[in-house]
């Protein structure tokens, strides 16, 4: 029976096919899940295996499930600028933000990397929510000259302590000038590509952005696997215990449209993430002024959960969200979002979003996981490396010692 392995032809099909869905498989993918109606591979047998591969070398994943929404036109800036409450007057050419796309109530529509390839050029690299849509219909009837569409690019990332190492020897001595959050232009081997300091780890790392992804995608994942492997590369999903350890938070599961920035953690204690002093009037500025005024009435918080080891959180422990309840009390008062158990900090670990009357750290919750009600703690988050300094690592010095 012939395969067709035509990315143009896959497009459509219901759920979509990454264009490096035939490379990663080679690798033997033990699970899928749907994220942005493409097929994500989630992990290769060990969880915890790729953990330590991640912590300790160097790892390629395929998330050509990130779609970038594209937006250019004269009035490009100015309706991206809408979209988001972070002051992009503050991002230059060449630089990527960590945002969140609000929608009129302050809830989190999406929460991507944007990066900013030009005065007038944008890519959203978005995360499990259909963003495009609302792209398109907010320009439809906004008046501005913009064109939104989704391009044919298509993300890896290449993470660990030794992706510097296979980046050097991928791009040459340019890619350790790039700092955290930024991105340039790089042609390999004919592909055009671009490469930012940025990823889903909290470890250093860089993501490699193809485009004409759909017809290129295979002959770059040969490419990275070529010059990855004297550097012990390993092919992995993403790694949600490095994630949870580094306070990094998932949409779908500790964000949403039902939360808003100040509840979990990025308006007060972040102010930047949510610019209110800014002049561009974005979507949802009038109701997070009001929740910034009014204050609110839950937050999102890391926790300490008791018990036997819970797993690597691609276990399917985390079907439904664990219920919270305060010490004695016999009616859930919350919930987690996210859980896992920590090989590091050997420690069940997770988030959880409870009254803000019970959000201070040292306080004591009990949390019904498999197996029973089990005492737990708030914590601080992130729980490793709060201030960043593993992936702001300077590449330079690192070259040199």
């Amino acid at each position: 029976m012939a395969v067709i392995e035509n990315p143009e032809i896959l497009l459509y099909s219901r759920i979509r096919k990454s264009p490096y869905f035939y490379a990663s498989r080679r690798h033997g993918v033990a699970k899928y899940s749907v994220y942005n109606h493409t097929y994500h591979p989630r992990h290769y047998g060990d969880p915890v295996a790729e953990y330590w591969h991640l912590l300790n070398g160097v790892t390629l994943w395929d998330v050509g499930v990130e779609r970038q929404v594209e937006i250019t036109g004269p009035d490009a800036f100015t309706f991206t600028n809408m979209l988001v409450p972070r002051d992009l007057t503050k991002c230059k050419v060449g630089q990527c933000k960590y945002v969140f796309i609000t929608a009129p109530d302050g809830g989190i529509i999406n929460d991507p990397v944007l990066l900013r390839l030009g005065e007038n050029h944008f890519w959203l690299s978005l995360a499990d929510s259909d963003v495009l849509l609302w792209a398109q219909g907010l320009a439809y009837n906004s008046g501005l000259d913009v064109t939104i569409r989704e391009a044919d690019v298509g993300p890896v990332q290449v993470q660990g302590p030794k992706s510097r190492d296979v980046m050097v020897d991928l791009f040459g001595e340019r890619i350790l000038d790039i700092g955290y959050y930024y991105c340039a232009e790089f042609e390999l081997d004919g592909m055009r590509v671009v490469v930012s300091r940025t990823g889903y780890t909290s470890e250093l790392g860089f993501e490699i952005y193809l485009r004409n992804a759909s017809r290129d995608g295979v002959r770059l994942w040969d490419r990275v696997i070529e010059a990855g492997t004297p550097h012990g590369i390993e092919v992995i999903g993403p790694c949600h215990i490095r994630r949870i350890e580094g306070g990094i938070l998932a949409w779908g599961c500790d964000i949403g449209l039902d939360t808003n920035p100040f509840e979990v953690g990025y308006g007060y204690e972040v102010s930047w993430m949510v610019d209110l002093k800014q002049e561009a009037d974005f979507i949802g500025k009038e109701a997070l002024r009001r929740i910034r005024d009014n204050g609110i009435d839950r937050k999102l918080v890391g926790v300490e959960i008791g018990g036997m080891p819970l797993g690597s959180f691609n276990d399917g422990s985390m079907i439904d969200p664990f219920p919270v309840y305060a010490p004695g009390g016999t009616e859930p008062i919350g919930k987690v979002t996210s859980a896992c158990f920590s090989p590091r900090l050997e420690q069940n670990i997770g988030f959880a979003m409870v009254p803000i009357e019970l959000a201070g750290p040292g306080t004591d919750l009990a949390i019904e996981r498999p197996g029973g009600l089990v005492p737990a703690t708030v914590v601080e988050k992130p729980f490793i490396d709060p201030k960043k300094y593993v992936p702001k690592q300077d590449l330079h010095q690192l070259a040199t010692g």
